[in-house]
């Protein structure tokens, strides 16, 4: 990777309030001048919030006499000059806040690649950068991406813990247990016909130590499964009030109601923000006894499909529920989860109780019980874990390598119980610890770091 200077935008595309654009490397001083003049450049203070007028270059063929004001302007903005190293990718970086129109991002990164020098950044590279100049390690440097990505707070806090160090401190810890033995090791093989025999009973006991830590942490494993959205499917009878009920719980009227029974015909997936995070919720085509016709059998099996994949099946019955928890026209082998009973604002209060205890009176007219129906969403699939600094690693990668390290340390433990030569058993915690300092990337090859930043966004 080249060191040449760099820039993207850091927010995506599209119309908002604000848009942001990053450039980083040796000549962001020199775009400070071409955007704002050299008055800007001589007074401008590192982390200084400073409001200007950018304006595109001045030509390098401009007279003397033509003035960088004279030049049009691109937009009145805010920006920041961070100084390197005190930056997020280490070197200097200058931040620009413009109106977030798509027209005027694209003419602000045009303007600033007329300065010689300056490249569109390739995904990740600012944090390919911040990581190269010793601003973060390895392990973290991959946190960015599910800091970016996370689907619920659970996922945020523990991107949070990762990005903090937790898992990098653990690692290096490890390694430096592993250092110590190592180092005892090859102290014995370079005295080995002036020693007595090793002591191995005492080093089984440190590296079986060892081993607990790493076996602990690759069990904490979620992987790329951790970020797919909990998926919550509506079903019951025809016309039980399923799409109503979708529709209130969003608070607009996004999916079609009617009163003629089977309005839905297919699935429909929408997205629901709860307290700890976003959801998929499903309204499904209504489930009868009998089908009406060909149509209507496809849009019951669509219905079983989709059942079948729910982390939360909610019944939504309008009538009385026997005591299986389903409705007898729709008595199907699938168990609810929970079981609401809709339209309660037309029925009297003492029906459908005591029929479950997962149940639920609610009213998708009124707004009776969807408050407490979210609550229990956002309970029964989020689990709370504000309290614990426990984290669990999302990358295969990481994974990878604790399981290189997981495979030497077993046959350390196992040339311990036969007695080996003291040349093996360090040669195998050699390769223990290579397999740590991978994790945290003190040992790391190019193929491996591209691969790494290849997925990230083209701003971060």
């Amino acid at each position: 990777m080249d060191s040449r200077t760099i820039v993207a935008p850091m927010t995506p595309a599209g119309v908002s309030a604000v848009a942001a654009v990053r450039v980083s490397g040796p000549e962001v001083r020199d775009v400070v001048r071409a955007l704002f003049g050299d008055a800007a450049l001589a007074t401008i203070k590192p982390r200084e919030v400073r409001l200007g007028t950018a304006r595109y270059p001045r030509p390098a063929d401009a007279g003397e006499g033509e003035c960088l004001t004279a030049a049009p302007a691109i937009d009145s903005l805010v920006y920041v000059f961070f100084e390197g190293p005190n930056s997020y990718t280490g070197e200097d970086v200058l931040e620009l806040y413009p109106h977030g129109n798509p027209l005027i991002v694209r003419e602000l990164i045009r303007a600033i690649r007329e300065v010689g020098g300056v490249r569109l950044a390739e995904p990740g590279e600012f944090t390919r950068r911040a990581f190269l100049n010793g601003k973060m390690d390895l392990a973290q440097a991959e946190s960015v991406a599910d800091v970016i990505h996370s689907a619920n707070l659970s996922e945020l806090r523990n991107a949070h813990r990762l990005l903090g160090g937790a898992l990098s401190k653990r690692v290096v810890s490890l390694a430096e247990q592993v250092k110590d033995i190592s180092a005892r090791l090859e102290l014995d093989v370079d005295f080995a016909e002036e020693e007595a025999d090793p002591d191995y009973a005492a080093w089984g006991d440190k590296i079986a130590a060892i081993r607990s830590n790493v076996v602990a942490m690759l069990k904490s494993f979620k992987g790329a499964a951790v970020r797919r959205l909990p998926l919550v499917v509506l079903y019951g009878a025809p016309n039980a009030g399923k799409s109503s009920l979708a529709n209130a719980l969003l608070g607009e009227d996004r999916i079609l109601v009617s009163d003629i029974p089977g309005t839905t015909r297919d699935f429909v997936e929408v997205r629901l923000f709860l307290d700890g995070g976003e959801i998929r919720l499903v309204d499904t085509a209504g489930i009868a006894a009998q089908a009406t016709d060909k149509l209507d059998a496809l849009s019951m099996e669509k219905s079983r499909e989709i059942l079948e994949e729910a982390d939360l099946k909610i019944l939504v019955d309008a009538g009385e529920v026997d005591a299986r928890g389903t409705r007898p026209e729709a008595r199907e082998n699938v168990r609810p989860d929970f079981i609401v009973h809709s339209k309660s604002d037309l029925r009297d209060a003492s029906t459908a109780e005591g029929a479950c205890q997962n149940s639920l009176r609610v009213s998708s007219k009124t707004g009776e019980g969807l408050d407490e129906l979210k609550r229990m969403m956002n309970e029964t699939l989020f689990k709370n874990d504000e309290a614990t600094e426990d984290f669990w690693i999302t990358s295969e990668r990481e994974k990878a390598c604790l399981e290189d390290a997981l495979a030497g340390i077993d046959r350390a433990l196992e040339l311990i119980r036969t007695n080996p030569a003291v040349e093996l058993l360090a040669f195998e915690m050699q390769l223990v610890r290579r397999a740590l300092q991978s994790i945290v990337g003190e040992i790391s090859s190019e193929d491996i770091l591209q691969s790494i930043f290849a997925g990230f966004c083209i701003g971060k």
